[in-house]
């Protein structure tokens, strides 16, 4: 992890004081324009909705999509030692290396869909602590990997889609949003990365273990993501804080940085509200998660990849929502007679 500034969770927590809902003029005059167009009016449907909430959010009006990032945080678990994933801790650098090389599923859907792709590694070499014996993350920890999250969005970046890497996350997916929102470990806990029997009920035992070790620290949403988190977790979560102080609009992409971002939807049920869900996750809790959340997502392709895949793919719905919004023609502009 690049050096970053010196952070307390107390001064990101205050961050949270500066949010501003959306901009209810640009909003104003994107509804105006969509009347205007050479449509049936609601004929685009989710479209049309899509256009508005990206210029309220990015408070103007036409919006613009000329530069989308894709973030992808990479950070390893210390939980992985209690062989919860079908893959060893290793992939998750090897997986990094492969996206730096442009061999990923996201390197090319980058290109498709013309983003510009950052990966983020985070202290690789260092994985959290094992959360069923202690915090995954000091304070200080989980302070700079939430701004170091922060720093990936940059002025200029339009929108930003956010996604991770990092085997043993789903694990702690799970115990995040079990910790946020009740209920018992098994409904949290999915295949991840495609594990069943023995070594699924091995993850489930994990994430039971890491809530009782950490049951002191449930009431606060940054306790429970410092102590079961990571810093990837940590990281999307402080991008969300930085692109709604700067009006970026968010992707978000499957049941890991749905988790993540949960953490401040827990503590203002606003804070959210600039994101979309890209896709459904194929990873079973994350319907619930969303469902919990108030929020449908964009797509349902069954995927449960990560690395931001499936966020990328709801770029491309994006990107269609703002050139139908801009580029087409109005009633008065293509000399076509309105409705009757």
């Amino acid at each position: 992890m690049n050096e970053t500034p010196t952070a307390s969770l107390t001064e990101i927590r205050d961050l949270l004081g500066q949010f501003s809902g959306p901009d209810q003029a640009a909003a104003n005059a994107a509804a105006a324009r969509e009347k205007t167009l050479t449509k049936p009016r609601g004929s685009l449907g989710l479209l049309e909705g899509l256009a508005a909430w990206v210029a309220s959010w990015q408070g103007r009006h036409p919006p613009r999509l000329e530069r989308p990032r894709v973030a992808v945080f990479a950070g390893n678990h210390g939980v992985a030692r209690h062989g919860i994933s079908a893959y060893p801790a290793e992939v998750t650098a090897q997986m990094v290396e492969n996206f730096q090389n442009g061999g990923a599923a996201v390197n090319q859907l980058c290109q498709t869909f013309d983003a510009e792709l950052r990966v983020y590694e985070m202290a690789l070499e260092c994985p959290t602590a094992d959360f069923t014996e202690a915090p995954a993350l000091s304070e200080e920890e989980c302070a700079r990997a939430m701004a170091y999250g922060m720093m990936s969005v940059e002025e200029g970046v339009d929108v930003i889609c956010l996604g991770e890497m990092g085997i043993g996350n789903t694990t702690s997916a799970a115990a995040v949003s079990c910790a946020l929102f009740g209920g018992e470990p098994h409904e949290w806990t999915g295949p991840g990365t495609g594990v069943a029997d023995n070594v699924l009920q091995r993850k489930i035992d994990v994430v039971a273990a890491g809530l009782a070790q950490h049951k002191k620290a449930l009431g606060d949403p940054f306790e429970i993501m410092r102590c079961l988190g990571g810093h990837e977790l940590a990281a999307i979560a402080g991008a969300v804080i930085a692109a709604r102080i700067g009006r970026v609009p968010v992707i978000l992409d499957g049941y890991t940085a749905t988790a993540a971002a949960a953490v401040l939807h827990k503590i203002d049920d606003a804070a959210l509200d600039h994101c979309i869900v890209g896709h459904l996750s194929a990873e079973p809790p994350h319907r619930r998660l969303l469902e919990l959340l108030g929020k449908s997502s964009l797509l349902d392709l069954d995927m449960r990849l990560g690395e931001a895949s499936g966020a990328v793919m709801a770029l491309g719905i994006l990107r269609g929502a703002v050139a139908c919004h801009n580029g087409m023609a109005s009633f008065a502009e293509a000399k076509v007679s309105e409705k009757i």
